[in-house]
């Protein structure tokens, strides 16, 4: 990759990812040096300008960055990492050192838990209780919460028809992971389709 880092003064700005939700999680900046580690380790390290030397995020938090991709803007001195970042990428806790209001893309974070269940079981836990019982129990209860988001939108509130469709929503993406697929499957079907 042809990285002009002449144009500011030997750093370019990184704009980080999350790979999946799309959500800006943070900036920084990279020398060439640092950029090589990057690229080494698929793990983001940046030039910190405070500290004057290279800082691989999560170095003393473990909160890493894995790089998924990377580009490079048509000016050749911006880079765009696509990054699966372990826990929050702020400092401060956050998700995002952005602080946005909200996560317009709880949806895949939902998908996350819902994997995390499977790969780190929780005794007594809603989807531990449903794996037990089998994929027809899971299919069925994707019918029935479809039934009752159609009704309530026929004859409820506002209100209890969005709690019906977060249900069927929750239990379709449950059938989606007992059936080894993801949201990105569904996506990828429906952008295909678009064309």
């Amino acid at each position: 990759m042809n990285i002009d880092f002449n144009k500011g003064d030997g750093l370019v700005p990184v704009v980080i990812q999350d790979e999946q939700t799309l959500e800006v999680l943070m900036l920084g900046y990279m020398n060439a040096e640092a950029f090589e580690k990057t690229q080494k380790e698929n793990k983001v390290t940046f030039y910190s300008r405070s500290k004057n030397r290279l800082w691989t995020k999560g170095e003393e938090s473990g909160n890493f960055l894995f790089v998924k991709s990377l580009h490079i803007d048509c000016d050749n001195d911006t880079i765009l990492i696509k990054a699966n970042p372990v826990g929050p990428t702020c400092h401060t806790g956050s998700r995002s050192c952005f602080q946005t209001e909200y996560n317009q893309n709880f949806i895949f974070e939902l998908e996350n838990i819902i994997t995390d269940r499977y790969e780190n079981p929780v005794e007594g836990s809603y989807i531990n209780k449903m794996r037990a019982k089998g994929l027809n129990k899971i299919a069925q209860k994707v019918g029935e919460e479809g039934v009752e988001t159609v009704i309530a939108a026929l004859a409820e509130t506002e209100e209890e028809f969005i709690g019906e469709a977060s249900d069927l929503l929750f239990h379709l993406m449950f059938l989606l992971k007992e059936k080894g697929l993801s949201i990105q499957d569904i996506a990828k079907n429906l952008e295909k389709r678009h064309r």
